[in-house]
Parts: C-alpha cells; structure tokens; sequence
C-alpha cells in the first residue's frame, strides 16, 4: 500500500509540475485513453484524450503567467490496480487581460494501474454551489 500510495502521490506531483509549465503534452500523457473528465467549466464531462486536450489548452491559453498550484489535505486509498485520490487544490495565476485569479476547488482523480504504471482514468473538479443564489462559492478558504 505504501508503494502504490507513493506511486499514486508522485503521479499527481507530475501532474501539478505540468499545469504549472503549461506543459500539454506532459499533462496529457498522465491520463488514461479513456479518460472521463468532469470540470468545472461546461460541458458536463470531457470525453477522450481529444477532449481533455482541447480543454487543457484552452484553460493554459487564458494565463500570462504560469499556473501556480497548491495541495492541501490529500487522501489516498488504494486496493489492487486501483487507487482513488482526494484532496483541496488551488490554480491561481495572471490571465491574459491582467486579472490575478485563484480559487480552492475539490478534486478527485480515480487512478488505475496497468503494466506497471499508473495513469489518471478519471477526474472531478468542482466548487461549492450556494443553493440559494445557484451561484458557485470561489472564495472559501480550507
């Protein structure tokens, strides 16, 4: 379990390394061939590399700067050639048009393991949703 739990933990290590270089092809080649993804941003699922990839790219072309990345409280379990991984993350950066953005979002990435490697197969980003004003909560802090 330890192992799986360190293999687990660097591949979403690798991951962040990539969003903060904006780094696609690195990014992409962390995710499974039938990746679902699951945004904050519409549609309601990315579908498949091609997807994921158009997705990425237009979320890495929006930023001026590099994307900064933080983890906070990370969960792993793990049970044979899968392992599910929660935590807390924040992006925040400079967009194009100047703005200093930054928000704390849930995530959850489903991981499976194959020949020895492990790759992201599914993932969930998501914000909390004021129920009353239908609005997305940006501004919690963990």
């Amino acid at each position: 379990m330890a192992s799986t739990e360190s293999a687990v933990r660097a591949l979403l290590d690798r991951q962040f390394e990539a969003i903060r270089k904006k780094d696609i092809a690195g990014l992409m080649a962390l995710y499974a061939p039938d990746v679902v993804y699951f945004d904050v941003v519409p549609p309601l699922r990315f579908d498949g590399p091609d997807a994921l990839r158009a997705r990425f790219t237009r979320w890495f072309d929006g930023y001026r700067s590099e994307i900064a990345m933080e983890m906070r409280d990370l969960h792993i379990v793990a049970r044979g050639e899968l392992a599910v991984a929660f935590w807390l993350s924040r992006s925040s950066g400079t967009l194009n048009d100047g703005r200093q953005v930054g928000a704390w979002v849930r995530a959850t990435s489903s991981c499976v393991q194959s020949a020895g490697e492990w790759s992201i197969v599914h993932e969930h980003i998501s914000l909390p949703v004021d129920l009353d004003s239908g609005n997305a909560v940006r501004d919690l802090v963990p």
